[in-house]
């Protein structure tokens, strides 16, 4: 199991990205969050170690076809047992 909080920076507002991600979530089974923060969409992502690289590589490139991703960062973060299910807020 892993933890990472990813910040996504460029054109990810208003293209349908936080849909998009959620999707690719469920998909990878993958628990947390997406959501717009100011200038940057903020992802919170828990799942087996394979899947949430699958999962990152999928929304880093392109999880939105209308999407640009230009620069990210992404921190590993302590497990969470109380995530349970992935949600676009």
């Amino acid at each position: 199991m892993k933890h990472n909080f990813i910040r996504v920076y460029g054109r990810v507002q208003g293209v349908g990205f936080r849909y998009f991600t959620q999707r690719l979530a469920h998909k990878y089974d993958i628990v947390g969050y997406v959501k717009n923060v100011q200038d940057f969409v903020e992802v919170d992502a828990q799942g087996s170690a394979n899947n949430l690289k699958l999962f990152t590589d999928a929304v880093i490139n392109g999880a939105s076809p209308a999407s640009d991703v230009t620069d990210y960062t992404i921190e590993t973060k302590e497990i969470d047992t109380t995530l349970k299910e992935f949600k676009a807020v």
